[in-house]
């Protein structure tokens, strides 16, 4: 299955950015550019940053910052359930899958 790639444009601050992109893709892309700009946004209208590139590389920290919080969520979340799935297969004298 071949993905054809085509361009689109996004615009962030203002200023549009021409990105190839697999046709499937481009829905996420362009969420993707919306959530980008909407944090850029937030990070110059407090008027402590100065600088589309400090903004962004603020905007990347910010974003970096929640997924890296998510995933860690995700991984303790994963690691309760399996505890007490094992102390229910232990409760209940069932052989557990480890």
């Amino acid at each position: 299955m071949s993905q054809s790639s085509t361009t689109v444009a996004v615009k962030i601050l203002d200023k549009e950015y021409l990105v190839a992109c697999p046709q499937e893709e481009q829905e996420a892309l362009l969420r993707a550019a919306r959530h980008l700009d909407n944090k850029m946004r937030e990070i110059r209208s407090t008027g402590k940053v100065f600088g589309t590139e400090r903004i962004a590389v603020m905007a990347a920290l910010n974003i970096t910052h929640s997924l890296l919080e998510r995933d860690t969520m995700s991984e303790a979340t994963s690691s309760l359930l399996k505890a007490m799935d094992d102390r229910l297969d232990e409760a209940l004298g069932t052989p557990s899958d480890s």
